[in-house]
């Protein structure tokens, strides 16, 4: 792992053409292969600014936050040559992507699964997440501690995973539990952890999930119920 790894990243995305170039031009090049946008049923111009940063667009018509990142996988998995790792960041340009750099280091050189970007350790910007986001973020990591007995800090959306780990991992969920079935899955393979500050700030555009009390309840019951599912 020690050699130069072939890392390709998966940026699910909805509605967000005023920020999906930013994240995409923001990427360091040359650490990754391919950078993949997958366009989860917009009705901006998000397919056609994310193709002008230099992404491969795909398109997934079936909303949801898992439904895109499935998209995506299945779009590694028919390439010839696979990759080592694959990268997880969303399209709103509340991460910093040119940190991909710090989320993928300990997979190299320590030989973790997974890394997941802590927004707790790091810097977090004054509105970036909404109390109820930084209560159901604290409330779903003291259920893991309680119930799977392991202490993360945050189901943060930026993460990096072996693409092997990811295959075993068997991901199915289809909406918000998709990072939380990550991290219980990872827990139960017995797989190799570790968490990394990374810092966040206001996203651009308005959130679909936390931005609404809908989005919010729906969010907050899917990662809970996602938590005992596999208990």
């Amino acid at each position: 792992m020690e050699s130069k790894p072939i890392v390709d990243v998966i940026i699910p995305a909805f509605n967000e053409e005023n920020s999906v170039g930013n994240v995409v031009k923001d990427i360091p090049k040359e650490l990754v292969r391919e950078i993949i946008v997958v366009n989860n049923n917009s009705t901006d111009d998000t397919a056609v600014n994310a193709t002008n940063a230099g992404a491969t667009v795909l398109t997934e018509p079936n909303m949801g936050y898992g439904n895109a990142c499935l998209k995506g996988m299945q779009h590694v998995a028919n390439k010839e040559i696979k990759p080592t790792i694959i990268v997880f960041l969303d399209a709103d340009y509340s991460d910093y992507p040119e940190e991909m750099v710090d989320v993928i280091k300990p997979i190299i050189h320590q030989n973790m699964d997974m890394v997941i970007g802590s927004r707790a350790l790091g810097n977090l910007e004054k509105g970036a997440m909404t109390p109820q986001q930084i209560f159901g973020n604290w409330l779903a990591n003291f259920l893991l501690k309680l119930f799977y007995g392991v202490k993360y800090t945050d189901l943060g959306p930026f993460r990096a995973i072996k693409y092997s780990s990811l295959v075993a991992l068997g991901m199915k969920d289809k909406t918000y539990g998709w990072t939380v079935e990550m991290q219980v899955k990872a827990v139960k393979q017995k797989m190799k952890t570790c968490e990394v500050p990374v810092n966040y700030r206001v996203r651009i555009g308005h959130s679909k999930v936390s931005g609404t009390v809908k989005g919010t309840i729906g969010a907050g019951y899917k990662i809970i119920t996602t938590i005992f599912k596999y208990l």
